[in-house]
């Protein structure tokens, strides 16, 4: 795993079901709401950090999605990807990278066209059951709950990149 794991130069991930539960709230005005884990935020703020840029594709279009990406600096956004394979052959061509060079993390048999092909395939504790025996890291976290900070330590302690990010917190 972690020679996989030190060529990652991208780490991408689906929303609905990994950076959140999976459930869709709408107020009494039509809004959608969406809950995102504040320690998913902070491992993909690390990850960046490191060097490795972070990306979403996800089935569905949503405000709420642009802001949270917006907020911690993600550029790479598709949203409305009925099929992700699409956008994510246009991210590698646009950023000339190689299938093992990315990480993907999906909770869906939607994601699955994309987590056979990336260099390192992640899921959330509570996936869909069929994803677990096809992927190379299962969180012991459920999507919004800390599942994604999970997989970002692990990609961090496992390329080499945890002990320079995190010293000045616990050297301080």
């Amino acid at each position: 795993m972690q020679a996989k794991l030190k060529k990652i130069k991208l780490l991408l991930l689906d929303v609905d079901g990994v950076l959140t539960d999976g459930r869709i709230i709408y107020d009494n005005q039509g809004g959608e709401l969406k809950a995102f884990d504040v320690k998913d935020g902070h491992g993909l703020k690390l990850v960046q950090r490191a060097g490795i840029q972070v990306g979403i594709i996800t089935g569905r279009q949503s405000q709420v999605v642009s802001k949270r990406a917006s907020e911690l600096g993600i550029e790479i956004l598709y949203q409305k990807a009925l099929t992700k394979l699409g956008p994510y052959e246009e991210i590698l061509a646009t950023l000339g990278l190689k299938d093992e060079q990315v990480a993907y993390v999906g909770d869906d048999v939607v994601d699955l066209p994309i987590l056979r092909r990336v260099g390192f395939s992640a899921t959330v504790a509570d996936a869909v059951p069929d994803l677990l025996p096809l992927v190379d890291y299962v969180a012991s976290r459920p999507g919004g709950r800390g599942a994604v900070r999970e997989i970002c330590d692990l990609l961090l302690k496992q390329a080499g990149h945890w002990d320079e990010l995190t010293c000045r917190y616990f050297d301080a």
